[in-house]
């Protein structure tokens, strides 16, 4: 059990709580001076496997248009109508706690729930992610894509670190079991 993979929710999200607005829109999030890259590369340095929604991989492939931003990690995006996996992404609509318990049984660094607001639901609901690493962003945005949903349970969290990248807040919490 010890040497499970954890399963981490590293997002951003404004201080009202949502991570988007109702039209996807991160321009927000964009318009705020932080530090560097606010903490992403080291993050990213420790997570070899992405799962994502389909709306964030579609919000992807709409943004990025050189290249795929996660080469070279093991990318699965959740969606009931793909399921032609391709070069970057392996297409799943399955359940998340098969897959979670699949890939927390393989070698390898920790996993990436990146988004968007059902999928994290579904991980949060279901008691799988390990960590949260939060990113607060000083804006308040009035409606959107909340960053949690309602859930039947409290779920207690211990607070691991708090960052400062300029005018962002990383808070990262660890899920106590």
């Amino acid at each position: 059990m010890t040497n499970q993979r954890k399963l981490v929710l590293f997002i951003a999200t404004s201080l009202d709580g949502y991570i988007a607005t109702e039209d996807d829109s991160l321009e927000w999030l964009f318009k705020i001076d932080g530090e560097g890259d606010n903490g992403y590369s080291d993050f990213y340095d420790t997570v070899d496997t992405v799962i994502m929604g389909r709306r964030t991989y579609d919000w992807l492939l709409e943004q990025e248009t050189e290249s795929f931003p996660y080469e070279g990690k093991e990318c699965y995006v959740f969606s009931r109508t793909l399921s032609q996996n391709n070069e970057n992404v392996k297409f799943f609509s399955g359940d998340v706690v098969d897959l979670t318990n699949q890939l927390r049984n393989k070698e390898g660094k920790s996993i990436w729930v990146m988004g968007g607001g059902d999928l994290i639901h579904s991980f949060i609901n279901e008691k799988l992610v390990d960590e949260l690493i939060i990113t607060v962003s000083p804006v308040l945005i009035g409606k959107g894509i909340p960053l949690f949903k309602e859930v039947d349970f409290e779920l207690e969290l211990t607070l691991k670190s708090i960052n400062r990248f300029n005018q962002f807040a990383e808070l990262h919490y660890e899920v106590k079991r």
